[in-house]
């Protein structure tokens, strides 16, 4: 399926997506309610079949905190880069696609443990890297350190 092609059938399922800035793979921004429906039609439709997310990452950017998703097909070797923007950071939120993908139930602990971003029906949410106790979020840009390395 060519660009042309995926980006016709993401806008009929999420009309408000907007492109993306990635110069190697057709990139999506969508609505954070949009990304599960999005994600599953790639996956089970036979035109696409994205059967294989290499990768699920979060950046925090100006405008929010963002979770990245590439997807591939080992099929037709397509591959699309679909990203959620989260604007809310006290509660930054958005649906777990580890349902679809098994292997999506770490990176996504990954990225709450970092960023602090939950995945909404995640069957096992909680910390991957960090002690239980362990207060703020790492990969944030507004993350205060409190240990001091003096030398």
């Amino acid at each position: 399926m060519q660009t042309e092609e995926l980006t016709t059938l993401i806008t009929a399922l999420a009309p408000d997506q907007k492109p993306g800035i990635s110069k190697q793979y057709p990139e999506f921004i969508l609505p954070a309610d949009k990304l599960h429906e999005v994600a599953k039609t790639l996956k089970e439709n036979p035109q696409t079949k994205m059967d294989y997310l290499f990768s699920l990452t979060a950046a925090d950017r100006k405008d929010g905190l963002n979770v990245i998703y590439h997807l591939t097909s080992t099929e037709y070797h397509h591959t699309v880069v679909l990203r959620v923007i989260l604007a809310d950071r006290e509660n930054p939120m958005v649906a777990t696609v580890s349902d679809l993908w098994s292997g999506a139930e770490y990176l996504e602990r990954e990225v709450f443990d970092l960023f602090g971003i939950k995945f909404e029906n995640h069957p096992d949410l909680r910390r991957l890297f960090l002690d239980d106790g362990w207060v703020g979020y790492p990969l944030r840009k507004d993350y205060k350190d409190s240990f001091i390395f003096e030398r």
